[in-house]
């Protein structure tokens, strides 16, 4: 049998250690925070803040089909985005070790999430049919978007 002291004292769970893809997957599941926010926008890709404390911001975004981002990275911010509904593509741009360009195609449906750190150059689209929702968490930075423009033989490159 397992006993604890009297004198035991509960610490709370410090914010900043979860993990960005937790913290997205709670958002996302938790529909009554953000049900009232969300918003589909025929003219480009809807981001709205669904909560921003010293540690990090929490974005929401509505997609059409056919909406995408530019191809950008998040400056010196890190995250997780997950797909709440629909379909979403990532396209991942990086220079390989030996200097070619590569691009990466990651397919994401309901429930599954993408990892990002500073200097992580990417676009996401809504290639579907259907509407898609997502749920973004910025760490270490507010949300930022620094524009590239993809060289075909030497990778991203920073406009």
């Amino acid at each position: 049998m397992f006993a604890v002291p009297d004198n035991t004292l509960l610490r709370p769970e410090n914010p900043a250690l979860r993990h960005p893809v937790r913290v997205a997957l709670e958002v996302a599941a938790d529909r009554d925070r953000w049900r009232h926010l969300l918003r589909y926008d025929p003219e480009e890709r809807f981001a709205t803040l669904v909560s921003k404390d010293e540690q990090q911001e929490v974005w929401l975004m509505g997609w059409l089909p056919g909406q995408h981002t530019d191809l950008h990275d998040h400056a010196f911010a890190s995250g997780a985005f997950t797909v709440v509904n629909g379909h979403l593509t990532e396209a991942v741009a990086r220079r390989a070790p030996d200097g070619r360009a590569v691009t990466e195609l990651h397919a994401l449906s309901a429930g599954q999430s993408r990892v990002f750190g500073p200097g992580y150059v990417h676009e996401v689209r809504n290639d579907g049919p259907d509407p898609a929702v997502s749920v973004h968490v910025y760490r270490d930075a507010e949300r930022a978007m620094r524009p590239y423009h993809l060289d075909p033989l030497g990778g991203p490159v920073l406009d």
